[in-house]
């Protein structure tokens, strides 16, 4: 996938260009603009299977963890088809490179990846599931060889892991981490809210990356929500 960002900090948008047959995968809804000769297309997400099989896969996907029944491929019919894309939230974009090394990555991070790329959604631990801010019940784990770009609510900052101490972040923050990690969310301390996820904390360890953003939405949302009219 060759692609180039516009020159917004902050605001950012990926222009990929799309040789003949090149297919890319997109967040549903991100596309902005194409000059011609790019194909957009739903298909069913069923990880690459066809027939009965993926119908069924796909609805099994969408039932369980809440991901769209079609994703969106975008196909060069043409050398140098150009296809623009925005994500939904103001913030950083990032590639990630995948082949020896693979990624979990946390629900609406997603944007972009090469036809190659797949991912599946992993169901967590009850006790993860429960607490988790990166994700639910399920989050999404790469496999494959080529790049997905992620975006972030507000700049992201890679923190590395050695493996000689645990590595602890707010879950909210959390954007993508590799797969080498193991990770359990905790309780930070002293009481905390259902609703905001204060307090909760990823645990990693092990030797990886952590990908964070450096805002946090969960926060925006109780900063604006005494703002907002309510009905009577």
């Amino acid at each position: 996938m060759k692609y180039y960002l516009t020159n917004s900090p902050a605001f950012p948008m990926v222009v990929a260009t799309l040789s003949k047959g090149e297919e890319i995968q997109i967040e549903n809804g991100c596309m902005v603009y194409h000059t011609g000769g790019v194909t957009l297309e739903g298909k069913m997400n069923s990880g690459g299977s066809g027939g009965l099989g993926g119908f069924l896969k796909a609805t099994a996907r969408s039932i369980t963890s809440g991901e769209s029944f079609f994703i969106t491929r975008a196909k060069g019919a043409r050398d140098g088809a150009t296809i623009a894309l925005a994500p939904s939230m103001p913030g950083t974009i990032k590639e990630l490179k995948l082949g020896e090394h693979q990624w979990r990555v946390r629900d609406q991070a997603f944007l972009a990846c090469d036809g190659d790329v797949a991912y599946e959604m992993k169901r967590q631990s009850i006790g993860k599931a429960l607490f988790s801010g990166t994700g639910g019940f399920f989050i999404m784990e790469t496999r494959g060889t080529g790049s997905m770009l992620v975006n972030s609510f507000g700049d992201i900052i890679e923190l590395n892991c050695d493996g000689s101490n645990p590595l602890i972040i707010d879950n909210t923050h959390v954007v993508a981490w590799s797969s080498t990690l193991k990770y359990e969310i905790k309780v930070a301390s002293g009481i905390f809210g259902f609703t905001t996820g204060e307090g909760l904390v990823n645990e990693f360890n092990g030797s990886g990356a952590v990908l964070i953003q450096t805002r946090n939405i969960s926060s925006l949302a109780e900063i604006i929500k005494p703002l907002i009219p309510r009905g009577s």
